[in-house]
């Protein structure tokens, strides 16, 4: 079984009276996660918001009511918590009012649960988000040295544990899960009427991917308003299918200010949707593909070693760039991204930034040297 980088921290959390949260999408562990983290008690009690006979029995949340559900269980864990009306209600009335009971909520929908539990849970939870397998995790599991040699396989079918754990079914079940589950929670909150105008502009972000994106160019692709794609990307945002960069911008007239780079949280998603899984060799985005493994990489990174930082691209309007910065503790870290660097050529930041914003650190991230830029 390969070991979670969040299982150390979750278990020093289960002690306390605070709720815990796990957000992230679907298919990516939380119930193993779950599975593994309770496994030493048998009194847990195991409820899926996707089922209607668990909302309608959370429907109308009492102190007593709740108690009577629970009886002598020690632990409560609802899966796809987010499906539950009351949700917020029933975890605060748990955390409250009943003790020795440590509860615990998936969601696939940062936006549904986090909407329902922020107000509600203030002060009396924890909150985490578990994505697909890291290369960390998986360097864990077998070795390092196995990991660097998977590395263009991983950059085109991705971290799934799924894919990982049925090498050769990989397309198959890439596409079973872009099909299935990819849009589910976006078409059940919105009732999107025009589902085929949502996958079109899936399609035109992963074709896209690393390059700065105009809403106005996405909305004529999939025949969407400006204000219909914004809207769009913040769902999918909070359906962990794709996130955004904002552009790097503080002193210097001729920075983009309004731009933004879309990233998809998984390589072998953004393949699927369309239908592009040609070795490294034979593609035209292997750029791009680096661009998105390494940075959706340094994001589980930071994310399961509690690293907090603002994240940035710069570019100006002479075509000067910068593919990722960090803003931590008051300074700048900037990361160019390239995946092989031709001998006796060298890649250089651009003077103006330098001198303008004087980084702590400059580093170029290749194939040759990443391990140490998601590695902890």
């Amino acid at each position: 079984m390969i070991t979670r980088s969040l299982i150390a921290l979750l278990k020093k959390k289960l002690a306390d009276n605070k709720a815990l949260i796990l957000l992230g999408p679907r298919q990516v562990g939380k119930t193993t996660l779950l599975n593994e983290l309770t496994k030493e008690t048998d009194k847990v009690l195991w409820c899926n918001g996707d089922e209607t006979d668990v909302r309608e029995q959370f429907s109308k949340p009492t102190s007593a009511r709740l108690k009577k559900i629970i009886g002598n269980n020690k632990i409560l864990v609802i899966d796809e918590a987010q499906r539950i009306e009351n949700i917020g209600i029933c975890l605060k009335l748990i955390t409250d009012n009943i003790k020795g009971v440590k509860v615990i909520a998936t969601g696939s929908s940062a936006f549904e649960l986090a909407n329902k539990t922020n107000e509600p849970l203030t002060g009396r939870k924890w909150e985490y988000t578990l994505f697909p397998l890291s290369f960390s995790e998986m360097a864990a599991h077998t070795s390092v040295v196995d990991e660097r040699r998977l590395l263009e396989h991983r950059m085109i079918y991705g971290y799934y544990p799924e894919v990982i754990n049925n090498p050769g079914s990989e397309k198959e079940i890439l596409k079973q899960l872009s099909d299935s589950y990819l849009y589910k929670d976006i078409l059940t909150w919105e009732r999107i009427q025009k589902p085929d105008r949502l996958e079109k502009l899936v399609q035109a972000l992963a074709f896209q991917t690393g390059n700065q994106v105009s809403y106005n160019e996405l909305g004529q692709m999939a025949g969407l308003d400006n204000e219909t794609v914004e809207h769009y990307i913040q769902l999918l945002e909070k359906a962990y299918v794709v996130f955004r960069l904002s552009p790097f911008s503080r002193n210097l007239r001729n920075e983009l200010k309004k731009s933004r780079k879309i990233y998809f949280y998984d390589n072998g998603i953004r393949n699927a949707l369309i239908n592009s899984f040609n070795p490294l060799g034979l593609r035209n985005d292997k750029g791009a593909l680096w661009e998105n493994f390494i940075i959706s990489e340094r994001m589980k990174h930071c994310a399961y070693n509690q690293i907090y930082s603002n994240r940035f691209f710069w570019r100006n309007h002479a075509q000067n760039e910068i593919d990722y910065i960090e803003e931590r503790d008051g300074q700048l870290h900037a990361y160019e991204f390239k995946w092989k660097i031709a001998k006796g050529k060298k890649s250089k930041f651009p003077k103006i930034f330098l001198k303008t914003y004087k980084p702590a650190i400059c580093k170029i991230i290749t194939s040759d040297n990443y391990t140490e830029f998601i590695e902890p």
